[in-house]
C-alpha cells in the first residue's frame, strides 16, 4: 500500500508530495495538467524504463521517493534517480539496487492498469492467464508446468535419433573431426593464463635475474646489505626504547619485518635459479599459445568456453550413436513422460471448466451493474489439436466471447468489444477474479476512457467497492467516477517566471463539489450546475461515508497494534 510519494524534478513538476489515504482516490484536472505524470513516476518506482527526456529542463537530476506498506505493516522505501545524461539509480531502504531489484520489491504492492492493459484483453494468452487467476489452482499448474518440461526434455532427446541415417552420419563426421580437432591439442582448464605468465618470464629472462640479484646483494650479502644494517639500527633502538618509553611500541614491529625481509631475500635467490629455460622452451610455449587461440577462435571464446563446447559435442555425438536398446529406452521415456503431462494437465483442463462457467456467470453479473445490462459473457475453454501446441500451461486454449445486444450470438472479444467495453470487462474482471493481497494498491489511469453517464456511475461505483479491499488509485475525467471518491486530489498548473509548474491539492468537502461542479459545467459555472455537483457528490455521500468509516476502524486498529512506522518517519527526515 503506498503512503507517500515525492516527486522532484520531473517533466513538469518540480516538487511535489502527496500522502495517500485508504480506499478511493481520485486524480482530476485539466486534459495536460500533468495527471499522467504522476502514474509515469509510480511506473519508475516499479522499475519501469527511465529516460532523460523526463527529468525537467535546466534540472541535473529528477528523483521519484515513495513509501510502502507492506501486507505486515512493515514499510519500505523506494527511489528512482534519473540523470539529464539519461542514468538511472534505484535505492531501498537507503540501500543501490538494479532496477530489477526494484521491481521484485514494489512490484507485488502495485499493480497499473492504463489503457494498454485493456487492450491486452484482445491476446487470447491473456484469456488463459485471468481463468487461471480466478481458478486459482497453482498447484495444479506447477505440476503441469514440471510435467511438460520434461516431457519435452525427453521428446527432443528422441527426436535425434530419427534424423535420416545418412544425415545422422554426416552429423556425426563432423562431430569427431571437431572432437578430435580439441582433443589433438588436450586444453587444460586456466592453461592460457599460466602460459601467457610464463612467456612473460621467460621473455624477459636475463632483466629478471638482474634484478633479483641486485636485489638480494642489497638485501643480503652487500657489505652495507639491509638486513645487517636493520639490526643495527634494532640495537640502537631498543637502547633508545630503555629511555624514552614512546620508543617501544616500534619493538613490537622488529621481528615481522626482519622475517618478511628475510623471505624476500630466500625468494630473490630463488628466483636466480628458478628463470630456467632458454629460446627453445620460450618458442614451444610460443606455439602451445598459438594452438589454444586457433581452439578458443573456433570454439571459444574463452579457452573455459572450448572445454564447454567438447562436452557438448560429445554429448552430442554419443546421442546420435546410438545402439537399438537406447532408442527403446528413449521411446519409453517418452511414453511415460507424455502420459504424466497429459494427467496433469487434463486435471487442471477439469479445474478450469468449472471455474470458466462460474467466470463468466460472476462477470456477467458485474457488466450489468456496469450498464452493460444485455451483456453475455462467456467463456470458451477448449483442447487445442495436436502435441505440438502443448505448452506449460497445459493443453487448453481459453478465449472470451462477448455481445452487449440482445438476440445476438456471443463472439470473440477481439471483434466485437469498444474501447469502453473493454474498460469495463478489465474492471469486471479485477473485481471478481482479482487474487491480490488485500491493501494492495491499484491504479487506473482512465479506466472510464470511452464511456459516461450511467457507465460512468456504475465504473464508479465499482471502484468505490474495490476501495474496501485494495488502495485505489485512479486518474478520471468523469464526474460520475470522481464523486465516488473517499479521497480526491485535483491537479493544476500554473505559469510562474516563465516557467510551467504542476501542483496537486488534497480537496475537502467543499473542494471537491467546486471541482465536480468544474467537471460538469466546463468554463461556465451556474448555478444550477453547481447545485447539480453537490447533488451528485450528496448522493454518492451516503455510500463513501459508510466505507470510510469502517476503513478509519480497521487503520485505528491495525496502528495501535503495530506501533509507530519508522520508515516513513525515516522518509520525512529525508525530505527535510
Amino acid at each position: 500500500m503506498l503512503r507517500f510519494l515525492g516527486i522532484r524534478h520531473l517533466a513538469v513538476i518540480d516538487e511535489l508530495e502527496i500522502e495517500w489515504a485508504d480506499g478511493l482516490t481520485v486524480l482530476t484536472g485539466e486534459t495536460g495538467a500533468g495527471k499522467s505524470i504522476i502514474v509515469e513516476a509510480l511506473d519508475l518506482l516499479l522499475g519501469g524504463r527511465a529516460s532523460a527526456d523526463l527529468v525537467r529542463t535546466g534540472q541535473e537530476t529528477a528523483r521519484v521517493q515513495a513509501v510502502f506498506e507492506r501486507p505486515d505493516g512493515t514499510e519500505i522505501i523506494a527511489r528512482r534517480e534519473i540523470s539529464a545524461a539519461g542514468r538511472s539509480r534505484a535505492f531501498l531502504g537507503g540501500e543501490l539496487v538494479t532496477a530489477s531489484d526494484l521491481r521484485a520489491e514494489v512490484g507485488p504492492l502495485v499493480d497499473l492498469h492504463g489503457q494498454h492493459e485493456h487492450q491486452a484483453l484482445l491476446s487470447t494468452d491473456q484469456h488463459l492467464a485471468l481463468l487461471d487467476t480466478f481458478t486459482n489452482r497453482a498447484d495444479l499448474l506447477e505440476a503441469g508446468r514440471t510435467a511438460f518440461e520434461r516431457f519435452r526434455a525427453a521428446r527432443e532427446a528422441l527426436d535425434l535419433t530419427h534424423i535420416d541415417a545418412r544425415e545422422r552420419a554426416a552429423r556425426l563426421d563432423v562431430l569427431r573431426f571437431q572432437l578430435q580437432e580439441i582433443d589433438r591439442v588436450a586444453p587444460l582448464a586456466g592453461e592460457d593464463d599460466a602460459l601467457a605468465a610464463e612467456r612473460t618470464v621467460l621473455a624477459n629472462r636475463d632483466r629478471i635475474q638482474r634484478l633479483a640479484g641486485d636485489a638480494y646483494d642489497a638485501l643480503y650479502e652487500h657489505e652495507q646489505a639491509v638486513l645487517s644494517t636493520l639490526d643495527r639500527v634494532w640495537r640502537r633502538v631498543a637502547e633508545l626504547g630503555d629511555l624514552d618509553a614512546r620508543v617501544r611500541p616500534y619493538l613490537e614491529t622488529r621481528d615481522p619485518i626482519r622475517s618478511q625481509l628475510q623471505d624476500l631475500a630466500y625468494f630473490l635467490r630463488d628466483a636466480l635459479s628458478e628463470v630456467e629455460g632458454g629460446p627453445e622452451r620460450l618458442q614451444a610455449v610460443e606455439d602451445r599459445l598459438a594452438a589454444l587461440e586457433r581452439l578458443k577462435r573456433r570454439f571459444g571464446p574463452g579457452l573455459d568456453d572450448v572445454l564447454r563446447t567438447r562436452e557438448r559435442l560429445r554429448a552430442e555425438a554419443e546421442a546420435l550413436d546410438l545402439t537399438a536398446d537406447r532408442i527403446q529406452t528413449l521411446e519409453a521415456e517418452v511414453t511415460n513422460a507424455r502420459r504424466a503431462f497429459l494427467d496433469a494437465a487434463s486435471a487442471l483442463s477439469r479445474e478450469r471448466r468449472v471455474a470458466a462457467r462460474e467466470l463468466a456467470a460472476r462477470v456477467e453479473a458485474e457488466l450489468a451493474d456496469l450498464a452493460l445490462p444485455h451483456a453475455t459473457f462467456a467463456v470458451e475453454c477448449d483442447e487445442v489439436s495436436g502435441e505440438g501446441q502443448w505448452s506449460a500451461a497445459g493443453i487448453d486454449r481459453v478465449e472470451f466471447f462477448l455481445t452487449a445486444n440482445p438476440g445476438e450470438a456471443p463472439r470473440p472479444l477481439a471483434r466485437t468489444a469498444s474501447g469502453g467495453e473493454l474498460a469495463r470487462i478489465m474492471l469486471a474482471l479485477k473485481t471478481v477474479a482479482s487474487a491480490d493481497q488485500p491493501g494492495k494498491t491499484l491504479v487506473f489511469d482512465e479506466v472510464d476512457a470511452g464511456i459516461g453517464g450511467a457507465a460512468a456511475d456504475a465504473v464508479g461505483s465499482r471502484l468505490q467497492q474495490l476501495g474496501r479491499r485494495f488502495q485505489v488509485f485512479c486518474i478520471t475525467h468523469l464526474p460520475h467516477v470522481a464523486a465516488h471518491a473517499d479521497a480526491h486530489l485535483v491537479v493544476e498548473k500554473a505559469v510562474e517566471d516563465g516557467r510551467t509548474r504542476t501542483s496537486v491539492r488534497q480537496l475537502d468537502e467543499q473542494g471537491t463539489v467546486s471541482e465536480l461542479s468544474r467537471m460538469l459545467g466546463g468554463v461556465t459555472q451556474t448555478a444550477t450546475v453547481s447545485a447539480a455537483a453537490l447533488t451528485l457528490r450528496e448522493a454518492r455521500r451516503g455510500e463513501t461515508m459508510t466505507a470510510r468509516l469502517a476503513q478509519q476502524v480497521t487503520r485505528e486498529v491495525r496502528h495501535r497494534s503495530q506501533g509507530p512506522k519508522t520508515a516513513r518517519a525515516k522518509a520525512s527526515a529525508g525530505r527535510k
